[in-house]
């Protein structure tokens, strides 16, 4: 494929305009391509780095990176060799790709020791999908293996907190060789405006003005203030009756582990034909945690009522942090038994929050922790974490287990649930 065969007419004016800076010879050390969702930032990023890469020598060496490289292969590697086709191809067992015969290194940065990954080597372009996400020290890193000369780095990201390390050192910072091209949903000439509406209406307060506005702006107060009891929590008739006219098309379970002054908890979750709707059926909290022995028992006994209650139950998500127990859930039960991905809490946040908003979600009125939990999850005012990111208050004065394991039962889900 060839800049020219790239037809004006199908780009919109903002991607057009972002590859006029190619063609004009004005990008910048560092180019950085942030908005809303679904704005065509990453498909016009995708011609960009391609453009760039084929002008540079073969014996030139690129990066490309994502949180995991399963995100890379999603978000990324697929629609290059769409864009690409037959010039783009790539092993994600081998870590590497080739465009137009120019030797790319493929990474996941999953967390902050991935900058160790990349030290010692020498690169002349680096690409960034959701920069965002990503560990401040493995993204100095990477700058500094951009040291060949005219070595450019291209990456998109999606509003964060104001303080985040991205905007505050990088994006508001006058002195740097950089551009930041920005991106709103309405910049995306291509989507069915009904699409369109829904998003509008499935984002609401501060996920609006970030995924829809492409703003900076910081989270404050109720996490979930549209979750409505009156709509949302079912009795177990009204449950059975909704299940009956729509059934389920399986059910997963979420665990997470208590600690000294937290609780043990078990999610029943289940999705409906077509992932229309979450429904969470039934939990298993236990305050006490008295020992590993009895957590085990407790695991085994409600997993095979619960498969026999709610059918089919098909695989179980767990927090990671524990692995002895992981091993031995998995030899208590003949059920997949994985490791949850852990994906980063305002992700999960936001799933759970576009399904209140789209009325999307219900729960049992069994689960009485899950609901106060709902209701009482609070932003921590003012406050971040290490990377600039909002953080949901976790000081143990509400339950934030509930919340965990329904989001390790849910986050695989993500692609199927929105269809993005």
């Amino acid at each position: 494929m060839s800049e020219k065969s790239c037809k004006k007419d199908s780009l919109s004016k903002k991607q057009t305009a972002c590859l006029e800076h190619l063609k004009n010879g004005t990008l910048k050390r560092i180019n950085i391509l942030e908005g809303s969702v679904r704005s065509g930032k990453t498909y016009v990023s995708l011609l960009l780095w391609g453009f760039w890469v084929v002008t540079k020598d073969v014996n030139c060496k690129f990066m490309m990176t994502a949180k995991t490289l399963m995100t890379l292969k999603r978000n990324v590697l697929e629609p290059l060799s769409d864009i690409f086709d037959g010039k783009f191809t790539y092993s994600l067992a081998k870590k590497e790709a080739s465009l137009f015969g120019r030797r790319i290194y493929l990474e996941g940065v999953s967390d902050a020791r991935s900058e160790g990954k990349i030290r010692g080597l020498t690169l002349d372009g680096a690409y960034c999908d959701e920069l965002s996400l990503f560990e401040e020290e493995f993204f100095k890193m990477l700058l500094s293996r951009l040291s060949e000369k005219d070595a450019k780095l291209f990456a998109t990201t999606n509003p964060d907190h104001p303080n985040h390390w991205l905007k505050r050192d990088y994006l508001d910072s006058p002195d740097l060789d950089l551009l930041d091209i920005k991106f709103t949903l309405d910049d995306n000439i291509h989507l069915d405006k009904k699409y369109v509406e829904s998003l509008k209406k499935e984002f609401t307060g501060m996920f609006y003005d970030r995924f829809i506005l492409g703003l900076w702006v910081a989270a404050e107060g109720r996490i979930y203030g549209e979750f409505d009891k009156t709509k949302m929590v079912l009795s177990d008739k009204k449950m059975r009756e909704k299940l009956n006219a729509n059934p389920l098309l399986f059910a997963v379970m979420g665990v997470d582990y208590g600690g000294n002054k937290s609780a043990s908890v078990f999610s029943l979750v289940g999705f409906d034909k077509g992932f229309r709707n979450v429904y969470l059926l039934r939990e298993h909290y236990d305050k006490e945690n008295k020992s590993a022995e009895s957590l085990i028992a407790d695991f085994t006994q409600k997993t095979a009522e619960w498969r026999e209650e709610f059918s089919p139950l098909k695989a179980i998500y767990c927090d990671s942090a524990e692995q002895l127990l992981v091993k031995s859930f998995r030899r208590a039960v003949s059920i997949d038994v994985k490791n949850a991905l852990k994906r980063p809490i305002n992700q999960r946040i936001a799933m759970l929050c576009r399904l209140i908003s789209a009325g999307r979600f219900f729960v049992d009125s069994s689960c009485v922790n899950f609901i106060e939990a709902i209701e009482n999850a609070v932003w921590d005012s003012g406050k971040t974490d290490k990377n600039g990111k909002d953080a949901r208050l976790d000081d143990g004065s509400v339950n934030i287990d509930s919340l965990d394991a329904f989001e390790y039962a849910i986050e695989r889900y993500e692609r199927e649930l929105f269809k993005f």
